[in-house]
């Protein structure tokens, strides 16, 4: 079965193996050393070339009221019209403190984050100061490189304070996973000049003119001499995107399909022979296509393109996935679908969307942990952020992260709030057990999100009654001393904060529409 949302593979296999799969270019590939013609570089090219220096502070789940640990990395970037610089998200995600250096300019300039697309792993710089731009030429960018063709990777990697240029050849054209969020894949470019540490946000350079970006690498001990940029369709799409101010993040179908290669199948449904169609198996309440698609759907064609058998189309002369007809729209824009229907073919038109409850098991940035504190007992929802850095191995939270998606848990719980750890105080001394299980409800009120979690022990009450998801036995706790033991706990733990309710995944509007809203038997018709 292949799922449509943003190409993205398992999104449980994704966090499970994040180490073993793609890595962002802190890893270096190894350059095999073949011999390519050099290609000379103009030294506008050169000039335009900046190294970046990034003071960043990375929250802390385990210890979400943390401001979190701060460290520093390097990465390049290079300049585009309109005084910009481009480089990676994950360079500049989490700055605290940008700096940026021209070759041959011993000074350093203050950068702010202008935008940054955490899904594409793209991000703009802009700096204030009109002395930096003296002897610069912003880069013009060209198309995408044919196979087997050569390209020169220009950044500042490991290994000395000068520009590096290495050269090797375009090997693949394909979709891959982004590692920067772990779960969104586009379309990228595999070449073999090596990418190390530094390169990051660096320009990919053909005939004089960018062809991409150096983002990422498979680590020496998975894969050779393989590393990868983002080509000039995503980041053309990016700096599109941005052009009214906002960035507004890819958007998709939301539905999950599956090959129509099976014969007996294809007459069953009503379909000729031929290599044509795919089937929806399942469709996401919360994406473009919910209540418009349904399962069982046979998609025919996408924007008048014949879908393959295989969930390909013809485009620009070449076969690639139907959602690379998605990946060129924007929030809004219309799609058309040539569907097959209990043997009648019909056509629907959806606008899309960027479905929001795939956040949940993506790597997210900028943002900090969202957290209530109440009588020691820390409440936190379930997110991949969250079960990375607690190292959940709990079969219950893990089958609860996995099929969020899915399986479509997010209709009755748009957030699954954990008791995720418990400050040891007399209060509750006997809940250590208790740890990981999953909230069902506060003082009788039903807990969907970490607000009502809040909502629920703001309330006055004698008792705080918390009830979990599988367990019989409920943690009680007095109110009286739970207010008793407030400062003693906040102090000796260095709780600076009770609650943080920022950076929610859910819509504003998602709560108050109908879906949001209904119970999950009711919308099911059960």
């Amino acid at each position: 079965m292949t799922f449509f949302f943003l190409k993205r593979n398992s999104l449980f296999a994704n966090l499970v193996n994040w180490q073993m799969i793609i890595v962002i270019s802190l890893i270096a590939a190894v350059f095999a050393g073949h011999l390519y013609a050099a290609e000379p570089f103009a030294p506008q090219i050169r000039n335009s070339v900046v190294r970046i220096s990034i003071i960043k502070q990375e929250p802390d789940y385990k210890i979400p009221w943390s401001a979190g640990s701060i460290g520093s990395g390097i990465g390049t970037g290079f300049l585009i019209k309109n005084r910009r610089i481009l480089t990676n998200a994950h360079v500049a995600g989490n700055a605290r403190f940008i700096a940026v250096e021209k070759e041959g300019d011993s000074r350093k300039y203050e950068a702010k984050v202008k935008f940054i697309a955490n899904d594409c792993d793209l991000a703009v710089l802009e700096v204030k100061d009109p002395a930096f731009f003296n002897e610069m030429t912003p880069l013009n960018f060209g198309g995408t490189p044919p196979l087997d063709s050569a390209v020169t990777v220009i950044g500042y990697p490991i290994g000395g304070n000068h520009l590096s240029f290495t050269r090797g050849v375009v090997s693949r054209i394909d979709y891959q996973v982004y590692s920067h969020s772990s779960v969104d894949s586009h379309l990228a470019i595999q070449i073999d000049a090596a990418i190390n540490p530094g390169n990051s946000g660096g320009p990919v350079l053909q005939n004089g003119k960018v062809v991409g970006v150096a983002f990422q690498a498979y680590s020496g001990a998975v894969a050779q001499n393989v590393g990868y940029m983002i080509p000039n369709p995503v980041i053309q799409r990016f700096l599109t995107d941005i052009e009214d101010g906002n960035y507004d993040h890819y958007v998709d179908l939301g539905i999950y399909f599956f090959p129509l290669l099976n014969s007996a199948h294809r007459r069953a449904l009503g379909l000729l022979p031929g290599d044509y169609g795919v089937v929806i198996s399942n469709v996401i309440t919360a994406g473009a296509a919910g209540g418009s698609l349904k399962i069982g759907d046979v998609l025919l064609a996408i924007d008048d393109l014949p879908i393959f058998s295989n969930g390909y189309v013809e485009m620009d002369g070449q076969r690639v996935l139907m959602a690379e007809v998605v990946e060129r729209k924007f929030k809004g824009n219309a799609v058309r679908l040539k569907i097959l229907r209990n043997r009648k073919e019909m056509q629907v038109t959806l606008r899309l969307n960027s479905p929001w409850p795939y956040l949940m098991t993506a790597r997210r940035h900028g943002v900090r942990p969202r957290f209530v504190v109440h009588a020691g007992l820390v409440f936190q929802p379930l997110s991949y952020n969250f079960v990375k850095d607690a190292n959940i191995k709990n079969p219950d939270l893990l089958y609860h992260y996995s099929l969020f998606l899915g399986k479509e848990l997010y209709l009755k719980r748009p957030e699954i709030i954990v008791l995720s750890k418990i400050l040891p105080d007399p209060i509750n001394a006997d809940l250590r057990s208790f740890t990981n299980s999953i909230i069902d409800k506060i003082n009788n009120r039903k807990i969907r999100t970490l607000e009502d979690v809040a909502t629920a022990f703001k309330s006055p009450t004698d008792y705080d009654v918390i009830q979990m998801l599988g367990r019989g036995r409920p943690i009680v706790l007095e109110r009286k001393a739970v207010d008793s033991a407030r400062k003693r706990i906040l102090t000796d733990y260095g709780v600076l904060s009770e609650e943080y309710l920022g950076d929610s995944i859910i819509p504003k509007n998602w709560m108050r529409s109908k879906v949001g809203a209904l119970p999950l038997l009711f919308r099911l018709g059960i």
